[in-house]
């Protein structure tokens, strides 16, 4: 019999409101296992952002529980492991190369230069940007701008990768590029993502589950699997299987986005 893998992330009742008196979520309850892919979707305003901001402790909660391998979030890099979080905008130093972006948290974790200097070297060759360590940030493409954001992220050796809406400023053709690519590190490196999405494309193509959250106040209104194997190339986006998962997700956030209406 299989052994279930770790539960990476535990949402437990989880609320949160903001000074302004905007009640951001509802209690919410989640988990989300060791290695696994999921994406939280939805209208804008569900929360989803919110949420993946407290699993990263960028926020403070104000009920319920949140534990990454049974620790609250300021706790992780005590047992030994990391997350890492990749933000809407690649968010880089215009002043600083490449290197340099992507050195930061280890300049600020005061690691060795020759040990830094290593895990840059991995990290750019992970994302595709070797060679291009000296590049100014304002000499690149928004989508190897990206590339340098997650860069970045990778340096520290996560065990979780937290990402909010990373390719929605790109166009198609770069964002499935990165899609595809992130895929691979996640087959790679064994990480567990959880990703903000607004694309039902993307959702598809990327998840093993999809959380389809609702808004005022936001909350978790249905969860879907995407039972497909991977690799998943290019060619999956055309097929009949895809469809149906997108239609599947189309309708939740229909339902998801009615109940956001009602409540409005």
């Amino acid at each position: 019999m299989a052994v279930a893998p770790p539960v990476a992330v535990e949402v437990d009742g989880v609320d949160k409101t903001y000074p302004d008196g905007t009640h951001a979520l509802q209690p919410v309850h989640l988990r989300v296992a060791e290695g696994e892919f999921v994406t939280l979707l939805g209208p804008s305003g569900c929360g989803k952002s919110t949420l993946l901001k407290l699993m990263a402790g960028l926020l403070p909660l104000d009920a319920g529980r949140l534990a990454l391998w049974g620790q609250p979030p300021a706790q992780l890099n005590a047992g030994g492991r990391r997350l890492a979080f990749v933000f809407q905008s690649p968010t880089l130093m215009p002043w600083a190369d490449v290197q340099t972006n992507v050195r930061l948290p280890l300049d600020l974790a005061r690691l060795p230069a020759a040990e830094a200097e290593a895990r840059v070297a991995e990290a750019l060759a992970l994302v595709g940007l070797r060679g291009f360590e000296r590049a100014l940030p304002n000499a690149l493409s928004g989508g190897m701008q990206m590339r340098v954001s997650i860069a970045r992220a990778l340096v520290v050796r996560p065990q979780l990768l937290l990402m909010d809406e990373p390719f929605g400023a790109l166009d198609e053709f770069t964002r499935h590029k990165l899609d595809a690519e992130l895929l691979e590190l996640w087959r790679q490196r064994g990480l567990t993502v959880v990703f903000v999405t607004h694309s039902i494309a993307e959702a598809v193509f990327l998840s093993q589950r999809v959380v389809m959250m609702a808004a005022r106040p936001g909350r978790v209104t249905d969860e879907l699997r995407i039972a497909e194997p991977y690799p998943r190339r290019r060619d999956f986006l055309v097929t009949p299987r895809f469809a149906e998962h997108a239609k599947a997700l189309q309708d939740s956030l229909y339902r998801a986005s009615g109940e956001a209406l009602e409540s409005a």
